[in-house]
């Protein structure tokens, strides 16, 4: 248990990490529309969808799972963020076709995201079951 954790912990502070990367990397939009935050939920998706299709498929165990997807991928997305920027956008006059547009696209881009991931991890052939219990 106190394994999980650690890795939950480690996985966490480097998403953290990459999601601060993606933020000063990325520019947001003339028209208010928050790229760097949309650019970061949509790869943390993408990647979520990958490690569950690969945890499904016993090609990685659960450890590395529950760091990849409850701690990197949770590091680097972030609800909070989404929502703020939505509302944020919606405080200014003429953003609100924006701000819906930003809150529709991040669902629907997000739910291909992880259905691409949950695809692109499973392509390949199952492992044998790892020694590891679930």
């Amino acid at each position: 248990m106190l394994n999980m954790i650690i890795l939950i912990f480690v996985g966490g502070a480097f998403g953290a990490m990459c999601r601060e990367f993606v933020m000063l990397s990325v520019p947001r939009l003339a028209d208010g529309f928050p790229m760097d935050i949309f650019v970061a939920n949509i790869v943390a998706a993408f990647l979520l969808g990958v490690a569950t299709s690969l945890f499904k498929s016993n090609r990685i165990n659960q450890y590395v799972h529950v760091m990849v997807g409850t701690g990197i991928m949770g590091g680097l997305s972030t609800f909070s963020s989404f929502v703020f920027g939505a509302v944020e956008m919606m405080g200014e006059p003429g953003a609100l076709l924006v701000s819906i547009g930003y809150l529709v696209a991040s669902l629907v881009v997000g739910f291909a995201a992880v259905e691409l991931g949950l695809f692109a991890g499973a392509r390949g052939t199952p492992q044998p079951a790892a020694d590891t219990p679930r």
